[in-house]
C-alpha cells in the first residue's frame, strides 16, 4: 500500500547553529516538537532552513537525530532536491528507508535555462534509482530563488509518467494564477500546496491542500485555524489577520527575521545565527520587527520548549 497523500499545514523548518555554525541538533529537536505541539507538519532542508548551506552528510546526520529523539518519520518531509544526481538519490533513499512522509524536491537548480526534457530526465533518474514504491515526491516550484521553474506541461508529463510517486507540489512562485493553472488541471488526487499563507484560503477554495509556509515557525497555530476554518464565515477576517504578520516579516530578510523572532520569543540568542552569506539582523532592525509584531499582540506561546505532541 502507497502511503497516504498529503494536506494540511508545514513548516519549513528553521536550522539552528552553534557558534561554530555547526547544526545545532538539540535546539532543532525542541523547535520540531513545538511545531508538532501546534498542529503543523514539519518539512526539512527547504529553502528556510538554509538547506543548501548544509551538506548531504549533515541532512543525514539530522535526520537520524530527530527520529532517535522520538520524532515519528512520518511526520517528516525533508527537501532532498540538489544540483548532483547522487546526492538527490542518496538523500531520497535514506529518508525513505527511514519512512519520511515523503520528499519535497528542487529541481537542480544550478544550471540555468535547462530544457523541460532534462529536468523530466532528472526527476526521472531519481525514482528509477530510489526504486521503492514508498516513495512519494511533492516537487518544488521556487523560481525567484532557483531561477528553474517547474513548467505545468513537465508536471503533467511527471504526474502521467510516475503517478504513484509524483503526488504533489509546493508552489512558490508567488503567482496565484500559476498555481490556480496548476489545481484547475485536475490531475488523480494531485496535491497542491500553497508556498505561502497569503494564499491559504484561497488555494483551500480551489481544491488545494494547504500551505507550506516559512511564516509557520512563528505562527503555526493561527495557520492551522485557518486551515481548519476555511468554510467558515470568519475564514476571511482570520486570513487578513495572517498577511498582517506575514507583512511585517516580509520587510526583512526572511530567514534572519524568523531567527531573529524565534530567538526574542525564546529568550535564545543563539537562534540568531545564520550561515554565510546571510547576515543576522542589525539590533536595531531585529528591535523594529519585534516592536511591529507586538503592535499585533503577536506571541509564541511554549517555544523553546521541549514538548510532546
Amino acid at each position: 500500500m502507497s502511503p497516504d497523500r498529503l494536506s494540511g499545514i508545514f513548516c519549513p523548518v528553521l536550522m539552528p547553529f552553534h557558534e561554530d555554525l555547526r547544526p545545532n541538533a538539540d535546539s532543532l529537536i525542541r523547535q520540531c516538537q513545538w511545531l508538532l505541539s501546534q498542529n503543523v507538519g514539519l518539512v526539512l532542508f527547504g529553502t528556510t532552513g538554509e538547506a543548501n548551506s548544509l551538506s548531504v552528510e549533515e541532512k543525514i546526520e539530522l535526520l537520524d537525530c530527530l527520529v532517535d529523539a522520538g520524532i515519528s518519520p512520518d511526520s517528516i518531509v525533508p527537501g532532498t532536491g540538489c544540483c548532483a544526481l547522487n546526492d538527490t538519490v542518496n538523500l531520497t533513499r535514506h529518508a525513505v528507508g527511514l519512512g519520511c512522509a515523503a520528499c519535497l524536491m528542487l529541481p537542480p537548480f544550478f544550471y540555468k535555462d535547462v530544457s523541460d526534457d532534462g529536468l523530466f530526465a532528472s526527476y526521472a533518474e531519481v525514482v528509477e534509482r530510489v526504486g521503492d514504491e514508498k516513495l512519494q515526491i511533492y516537487l518544488y516550484h521556487i523560481p525567484p530563488i532557483a531561477q528553474v521553474g517547474l513548467s505545468i506541461d513537465l508536471i503533467e508529463r511527471l504526474v502521467r509518467a510516475y503517478p504513484d510517486t509524483i503526488v504533489g507540489i509546493k508552489d512558490s512562485s508567488g503567482d496565484w494564477q500559476n498555481t490556480l493553472a496548476i489545481l484547475q488541471r485536475g490531475w488523480d488526487d494531485f496535491r497542491a500546496f500553497a508556498g505561502s499563507e497569503n494564499f491559504l484560503l484561497r488555494v483551500m477554495q480551489n481544491g488545494g491542500a494547504g500551505c507550506i509556509s516559512a511564516t509557520a515557525n512563528i505562527n503555526p497555530a493561527a495557520i492551522d485555524r485557518l486551515f481548519a476554518a476555511w468554510q467558515k464565515p470568519q475564514a476571511a477576517e482570520m486570513q487578513e489577520q495572517l498577511d498582517a504578520v506575514r507583512e511585517i516579516v516580509q520587510e526583512y530578510p526572511i530567514i534572519p527575521a524568523l531567527k531573529a523572532v524565534v530567538a526574542s520569543c525564546s529568550n535564545d540568542a543563539a537562534w540568531k545565527t545564520v550561515r554565510p552569506p546571510l547576515v543576522t539582523l542589525s539590533i536595531e532592525r531585529q528591535g523594529s520587527l519585534m516592536n511591529a509584531l507586538d503592535q499585533l499582540n503577536f506571541t509564541m506561546p511554549g517555544v523553546g520548549k521541549s514538548t510532546s505532541r
